[in-house]
């Protein structure tokens, strides 16, 4: 059984900052690449940003230059400090990881998400 668990959300005006912060517990072998989706209401689920196991990273147009995905491999947990919110980054923030089990099972895994509102 892995288990993915986000905090971090929450309520913050435009221009300010959040860092949320996603741990993979249980019968973990390896993870390889981590990342953040969000979905506003009305739309797609679509990817914020990922890093893999060797801390190579990716970003949304949208995001580039104002968050920043990190990782502690020691802790299973990544990271996305988000800075220069904007009204649009308003979503439900999931966690996902691509998770090897100490069984050798190969998949994604996802958190149950988190709520970021950007309102003044």
């Amino acid at each position: 059984q892995v288990q993915l668990v986000e905090s971090g959300g929450g309520l913050v005006q435009p221009g300010g900052s959040l860092r949320l912060s996603c741990g993979a517990s249980g019968a973990i072998f390896s993870i390889n690449v981590m990342g953040w989706f969000r979905q506003a209401p009305g739309k797609e689920r679509e990817l914020v940003a990922f890093i893999n196991s060797s801390g190579g990273t990716n970003y949304a147009d949208s995001v580039k230059g104002r968050f920043t995905i990190s990782r502690d491999n020691t802790k299973n947990t990544v990271y996305l400090q988000m800075n220069s919110l904007k009204l649009e980054d308003t979503a439900v923030y999931y966690c996902n990881a691509h998770i090897v089990t100490t069984s050798r099972y190969d998949r994604d895994y996802w958190g149950e998400g988190t709520l970021v509102t950007v309102s003044s």
